[in-house]
């Protein structure tokens, strides 16, 4: 640090005697130190304080209205990370008076009357430490920053790889990859308003993508089979659900797990007579539930080779008709009060759009 870049760094002095302010202005000022903030009344330290922002303190204990202890509790109140050191100025010499100085915040104390060569010694090497915690602390600050930008990036790349993956097995059934984004961010309303936190709404963003995964194992001739499936081929078709769950087991990370539950239970059904599992109610877990309910409206709503679109309102009819059958009465309440901003989704991802 030059004397040039150090002389301008800021100094709150705080003395209730003028004399000890002038004196101490003198000897910083003789050193070129420019940046003198001078405080009689130790009731305006904070608002001084946050005002000039100083590199350094100079503290009287014995004063009216606050002592120093005082007026270092306050300081300390604010919790400001980049709090300076302060330089206790008395003309004590008692043991216990100096360590409960020290003891409150202070980092180094000066005696009355002032030597000031000692002074200015002190002065410098604070200074000196200050501007090296300083630029550490914005070193710490760049560093979460770049820490969170790559993080931010890998999350990206993380939903992207993922929604691409799904799509891979929504393309073998000639589905559009915009139904994994319409699916994905239906999905992500409904838990949200079932009560779910922005973390969890996060893995379910993510996860639910993969719901069909498990499409890549069944053979063209049933997947891409235009009529009705014989009961032998339907039989096959429901596989995709457990070779889903095959597919993206063996992982413990929170948003596999997530997508393997997704992948497995999506086609069940509340009242028990879905597949592969004929779970009913509550032991389906909610993120199936939720998955279900997207992904057939979405479903009916789409053009298929194979099918027309519904129109929303007779995909709207059969859910109402299948709650408490096909779907959770709870999220098909849900489903209905927000059905204007499901329609949004549905239009921002409509077969034009690439937004993700």
């Amino acid at each position: 640090m030059t004397n040039r870049s150090r002389n301008k760094e800021s100094i709150l002095i705080i003395d209730d005697e003028p004399a000890n302010l002038k004196l101490l202005e003198k000897m910083l000022r003789g050193q070129g130190y420019e940046n003198l903030a001078l405080i009689k009344d130790p009731r305006t330290v904070v608002s001084q304080y946050i005002a000039e922002r100083p590199c350094l303190i100079l503290l009287d204990i014995n004063m009216p209205h606050l002592d120093g202890y005082q007026v270092m509790d306050q300081l300390k109140a604010l919790n400001d990370p980049l709090l300076p050191p302060i330089v206790i100025l008395t003309a004590q010499h008692s043991k216990d008076y100096l360590l409960r100085a020290l003891a409150g915040g202070a980092r180094d104390f000066i005696t009355k009357p002032f030597d000031r060569n000692e002074l200015l010694m002190r002065v410098r090497n604070l200074l000196d430490a200050q501007l090296a915690h300083r630029l550490m602390h914005e070193q710490k600050n760049v560093l979460e920053e770049m820490v969170w930008a790559r993080t931010e990036e890998l999350r990206n790349t993380r939903l992207q790889v993922v929604q691409r993956l799904g799509m891979a097995a929504e393309y073998r059934d000639e589905e559009t990859g915009n139904h994994i984004l319409r699916m994905s961010h239906i999905s992500v309303l409904l838990a949200r308003e079932a009560g779910w936190n922005e973390v969890n709404c996060e893995l379910l963003l993510n996860a639910s993508p993969m719901h069909d995964i498990g499409k890549i194992g069944i053979p063209d001739a049933i997947l891409l089979k235009p009529g009705k499936f014989e009961p032998p081929e339907w039989e096959i078709m429901k596989t995709h659900a457990t070779i889903g769950g095959k597919l993206l087991a063996d992982d413990d990370s929170e948003l596999m797990c997530m997508a393997r539950e997704i992948a497995l239970t999506h086609h069940e059904k509340w009242d028990g007579s879905g597949y592969p599992n004929g779970l009913a109610g509550e032991a389906i877990p909610q993120s199936g539930r939720i998955a279900a309910l997207a992904d057939v409206f979405d479903a009916l709503t789409s053009a298929r080779p194979y099918k027309k679109a519904w129109s929303v309102d007779d995909a709207v009819a059969l859910i109402k008709e299948s709650s408490g059958k096909h779907f959770d009465p709870q999220l098909v309440e849900i489903f209905m009060r927000h059905l204007p901003e499901i329609l949004q989704i549905r239009k921002r991802f409509d077969e034009h759009s690439n937004s993700a």
